[in-house]
């Protein structure tokens, strides 16, 4: 599907991937809708990887590689702002080496793309995850729940506030977003691994979003993720520090009482998650307590 002039640029960040960017690529090569640009940066990687993408280079004229001087390794925030910087269309997809892309990715984006260019500035989706059991176990009941609130919303719709306690989109891989409006905000994140939710709130409070219910993407769980690579993963300081940068662009008295509100919300946040936390541990020991006694019976 080659659909006129709508042209969707893909930013692809890389390093140290070499295992899994092959089948990321590869997802992209397949995409139903075909006027596309893939433009990968490479941080810097040590392993196979830049050969890897050379290789595809070297097979599709769709596909540049990039990297920093020296082939230097500068992290995820500046690699990420090179490669926009690079695109060369209105609309840009987000994607990260480990995750892979549905055939109908960019075809079911062009779709609302058509039908909302104006009224929105970020489309994003459902995502399949995969990889270490653990840690989809981990995460299954948080996006449960994420899930259950997003169904509710009619989109567009206006998520500015909806992100001080969550963040609602799972991965960068289920992003896409325009260019115009990434060109306006501040990627000097106060957290490096929680670049994305940084950048949501920002993104939020110029335009709607558009959720796609559908699983897109499929989102790689594993040891060396990115957001395993960091020891600050508490984000109140980012939300509060996000929230009252805009606050002091607008001067907004709704936007500083929302600032105080949500501060209250996420003490309760934390109390509540103790709570489950609580829960699921009980809930374990009295299952291990009810088989040891089912043995003892059956001995």
């Amino acid at each position: 599907m080659n659909d006129g002039n709508l042209k969707i640029s893909i930013v692809l960040t890389s390093y140290n991937y070499e295992q899994y960017i092959s089948e990321c690529i590869q997802s992209v090569i397949d995409q139903t809708f075909t006027n596309w640009e893939l433009i990968i940066i490479d941080d810097g990687s040590k392993d196979n990887s830049i050969n890897i993408i050379k290789e595809f280079c070297s097979k599709d004229e769709r596909i540049k590689l990039f990297t920093h001087p020296q082939n230097e390794n500068k992290g995820l925030q500046k690699t990420l702002e090179y490669g926009i910087n690079l695109a060369n269309n209105q609309w840009i997809t987000l994607l990260e080496s480990d995750d892979i892309l549905s055939c109908d990715y960019l075809e079911k984006k062009s779709d609302v793309i058509k039908k909302y260019n104006d009224d929105i500035n970020l489309i994003f989706n459902e995502c399949e995850i995969f990889g270490d059991e653990k840690r989809i176990e981990r995460i299954s009941r948080s996006m449960k729940r994420t899930r259950k609130k997003l169904r509710k919303k009619k989109y567009p719709a206006n998520m500015f506030y909806d992100f001080y306690c969550d963040n609602n989109i799972f991965t960068f891989s289920s992003v896409t977003v325009k260019k115009s409006d990434l060109l306006k905000i501040d990627f000097n994140t106060p957290i490096d691994c929680l670049l994305d939710w940084w950048i949501y709130i920002q993104l939020a409070h110029l335009n709607n979003f558009y959720y796609i219910p559908s699983k897109l993407t499929k989102w790689r769980l594993h040891p060396s993720s990115y957001i395993n690579k960091s020891k600050q993963k508490s984000p109140f300081a980012l939300q509060t520090k996000a929230y009252y940068k805009i606050y002091k662009n607008t001067r907004s008295k709704k936007i500083l009482a929302f600032i105080i509100y949500g501060q209250i919300c996420w003490i309760f946040k934390k109390i509540n998650h103790k709570i489950e936390k609580l829960f699921i541990i009980t809930t374990k020991y009295i299952k291990g307590e009810k088989k040891f006694l089912d043995l003892l019976k059956n001995k």
